[in-house]
């Protein structure tokens, strides 16, 4: 076995395979473990927009951004870094573009991202759409 083949397999070994599906803009909570003195642990969440994913496999990362009284903060999280308990998407967020570094300077309303699964007017087009097509089917079958 060559190098590299010895390199990827052992990166094989070290992926997580319970990362959920994600996408720039969506929310998300990322529950970290914290090594504290004495060797105690504990978890502790981070909660916020992510603006940016980096790389592929060992070192894929993501950078979530959020405000907390009245502070912007951003942490750059490794993605399969044993340090990382869960990750959770709390929103899908609907965004074109694949780097969001234009909200390191916003606030208010400026700071939201719109919802991917909000109700659109194909939604309710199409429910209205079926509704007459039944109709007509019951109406023949009398």
């Amino acid at each position: 076995m060559g190098r590299q083949a010895c390199i990827v397999a052992v990166e094989q070994a070290q992926l997580k395979k319970d990362i959920p599906t994600f996408r720039v803009g969506d929310t998300l909570k990322v529950n970290l473990r914290i090594i504290e003195e004495g060797g105690k642990e504990r978890i502790q969440s981070f909660t916020g927009t992510c603006i940016a994913r980096k790389g592929t496999g060992l070192s894929e990362t993501i950078s979530l951004h959020r405000v907390a009284y009245g502070e912007g903060m951003e942490r750059v999280i490794f993605l399969h870094s044993p340090l990382v308990a869960s990750i959770e998407v709390v929103r899908a967020g609907s965004v074109r573009r694949c780097k969001l570094y234009y909200l390191r300077g916003t606030s208010g309303k400026k700071s939201k991202v719109k919802d991917r699964y909000a109700s659109s007017k194909t939604e309710t087009s199409s429910v209205e759409a079926q509704q007459p097509e039944t109709a007509a089917v019951e109406a023949t079958q009398e």
